[in-house]
């Protein structure tokens, strides 16, 4: 009988004791956030990611009370940043911003990447989508998609352009190769800046580039821009048709980011942090800053951004195994 009562209490000490444990981790749950919230972008300060990611981070940081700190952790095309985010508690304190590169290319590169898109993240929402812009140096006679098909297929191998490894301009031309059935040479770049120059020294005469760095550019008239990658016109080029457009339906090649969390992350924090991004990325100062360079606020949620993730996934894993592109 002793023993019998023994047993009992301890049973019941250990069913207060659970009982308090879920208490007190639903009670941090719903506090969320309680301290400083992290971002980690897996590029260098100052370009588009890290520019995207803190005009979140400060929305954020004013909706939910608390500071949203940009960490930049970049290096191999944004993977080594994202398998160090995936190391951290997946306690919602730390946000990894996903995008085309780590999440999508990444793994046509590398099959055995040490993480997968699809499988080791919650995907919140997507932040922005952007096109490419094929753009030529204005010596050239391409004025249209079909100069430079029509060109190519004439002559193949004797059309030049530019590239930066498995950077989303380099993917851009290889799908626009691969849609065309075209067969043009690449010229290498290390970085974008030095491809860039020689693209307005007319030393290459074209390439594919993210449209809110070819606009001054083209403004200016020192780049024409012959075609946009996206499905539909972009706001800040309403005179440059669709690769769609001119006869390569559904041809689509951007770039684009989002915020994601690891697996494992609380549904509560999950849900909190997936309503504050909707709301961050409806408010007017988000929305006039995506707009003066050319982006587009997709649509917002963890089950569009999860979905397209794993479409962009399939795509650009499909277009480098037939480019039979290699890491480098």
């Amino acid at each position: 009988m002793h023993s019998k009562r023994n047993w009992m209490g301890q049973l019941l000490a250990l069913t207060v004791g659970l009982t308090g444990l879920v208490g007190a981790n639903a009670l941090a749950q719903s506090d969320y956030p309680s301290k400083p919230v992290k971002i980690i972008v897996t590029f260098p300060p100052g370009g588009t990611s890290d520019v995207m990611a803190r005009m979140v981070a400060d929305e954020m940081g004013k909706l939910l009370k608390q500071p949203f700190i940009v960490e930049n952790i970049g290096g191999a095309g944004g993977t080594i940043g994202t398998e160090r985010a995936l190391k951290m508690p997946a306690d919602g304190y730390t946000l990894i911003q996903t995008g085309v590169g780590q999440n999508a290319v990444a793994h046509g590169l590398d099959p055995s990447l040490k993480y997968n898109s699809m499988t080791d993240f919650i995907h919140l929402s997507q932040v922005h989508s952007g096109p490419n812009v094929l753009v030529v140096n204005p010596s050239t006679p391409y004025k249209t998609v079909k100069d430079i098909v029509d060109f190519a297929k004439k002559s193949p191998g004797k059309l030049d352009y530019g590239y930066t490894h498995a950077a989303s301009g380099h993917m851009a031309m290889e799908l626009f190769k691969q849609t065309t059935g075209i067969f043009m040479t690449g010229i290498p770049y290390r970085g974008g800046g030095p491809m860039l120059t020689d693209l307005l020294a007319g030393t290459i005469p074209m390439m594919f580039i993210n449209q809110d760095a070819a606009l001054p550019h083209v403004k200016a008239g020192k780049l024409r821009a012959v075609a946009v990658t996206s499905v539909q016109r972009n706001p800040l080029y309403p005179d440059v048709p669709t690769i769609a457009e001119a006869g390569y339906k559904g041809f689509e090649a951007l770039s684009w980011s989002g915020m994601s969390v690891a697996k494992g992350t609380p549904q509560p924090v999950v849900a909190k942090l997936e309503s504050a991004l909707a709301q961050v990325m409806q408010s007017e100062n988000i929305k006039q800053r995506m707009g003066s360079v050319g982006f587009i606020i997709p649509a917002q949620g963890s089950k569009p951004y999860t979905a397209f993730v794993q479409s962009e996934l399939e795509t650009w894993t499909r277009v480098i195994k037939t480019a039979g592109i290699k890491p480098q």
